[in-house]
C-alpha cells in the first residue's frame, strides 16, 4: 500500500469514478485530505475503505446531467417540449435536486431526473407555454421524439404535417408520429446508422493522429528532425481510440 494517494489514486482505492469522487466529497461523504496539499494518507485511506459503497449507493454509477440534457429526457417520457427552464423551476419548486454543479451550471442525477412526477413535469410547461400547449415548434417536435431536428423536417413533409397560423405542430400528430411503431424502427436504424459513422468517422480523426505521432517519431529517429514527439500527445490519442472503439463495440439500446 502507498503511503499516500492523490485525489484519482484515492478516488481508483475506493474503487469509484472522478465525479463520484468530487460529489462525494461536495456531499460530505469522503473525507478532505489529511496531509498537505490533494493527498490522503494511507492510515486514513484504510479507515474509509468502505466509503466507496456509500457515494455509490448515494449517486449512484450513471454522471449527473445538465438542464439541456435533463429537458430531453423529461420530454421524451412526458411527450412535451420540455426546456432547460423548466427543468430550473422544478428545481426552485423543490421537486428536483441539484446534486452538484459543473462549470458553474447546476447538474442532477438522472435517476431524481426519471423520478420526477409527470404531472409536475406538465405542471411547469402548461404555466410556461399556456394557449401554447397543445403546440409546438419543429424543434420542439424533434426533442419529444427524440430525432434530429433534420429528420423532424423531412418526415413532417413526408407526412404532409399541418401548420397553424404560427407555423406549429399540433402536438397530437407529434404524438401520432411518436406512436407509429412502423416509423419509430425505420428512424431508430438511422440514428444508430448515423451514430455508427460519427463514430467510425472519430475513430479515423485519431487513428490519423496516431499515424502522424509514429511518422513524426520515425523522422526523429532517422534523424530528419531535431526533437521527438511529444509523446503525451500519442497517450491521449490511444486514450481516445480505446474509448471509441469500446463505444463502438457496446451493443446498440433497443
Amino acid at each position: 500500500m502507498p503511503a499516500h494517494y492523490g485525489t484519482h489514486q484515492f478516488a481508483r482505492y475506493l474503487g469509484i469514478s472522478r465525479w463520484q469522487m468530487r460529489v462525494g466529497r461536495e456531499h460530505g461523504i469522503l473525507p478532505e485530505p489529511d496531509m498537505d496539499g490533494e493527498r490522503w494518507s494511507s492510515g486514513l485511506a484504510e479507515k474509509r475503505r468502505d466509503d466507496g459503497e456509500r457515494v455509490a449507493a448515494a449517486f449512484g454509477e450513471e454522471p449527473p446531467v445538465g438542464s439541456t440534457r435533463a429537458a430531453a429526457r423529461l420530454a421524451a417520457r412526458v411527450r412535451l417540449d420540455v426546456e432547460r427552464r423548466d427543468v430550473e423551476v422544478l428545481a426552485a419548486r423543490g421537486d428536483l435536486t441539484v446534486i452538484s454543479s459543473f462549470r458553474g451550471h447546476p447538474v442532477y442525477l438522472l435517476r431524481d431526473i426519471d423520478a420526477l412526477d409527470a404531472e409536475a413535469v406538465r405542471d411547469v410547461v402548461a404555466a410556461r407555454k399556456g394557449p401554447l400547449l397543445d403546440s409546438v415548434d419543429a424543434g420542439g417536435a424533434a426533442t419529444i421524439l427524440d430525432w434530429p431536428r433534420k429528420t423532424f423536417d423531412r418526415i413532417a413533409e413526408e407526412r404532409g404535417l399541418e401548420r397553424d397560423r404560427l407555423g406549429r405542430f399540433g402536438l397530437r400528430d407529434v404524438h401520432a408520429l411518436a406512436d407509429d411503431p412502423e416509423l419509430t424502427r425505420r428512424i431508430l436504424t438511422e440514428k444508430r446508422e448515423l451514430a455508427s459513422a460519427r463514430s467510425r468517422r472519430a475513430e479515423a480523426r485519431v487513428e490519423d493522429a496516431a499515424r502522424a505521432w509514429l511518422a513524426r517519431c520515425d523522422a526523429y529517429l532517422d534523424r530528419a528532425a531535431d526533437e521527438p514527439p511529444d509523446t503525451a500527445v500519442l497517450r491521449r490519442a490511444l486514450r481516445a481510440l480505446r474509448t471509441l472503439r469500446a463505444e463502438t463495440a457496446a451493443p446498440l439500446p433497443d
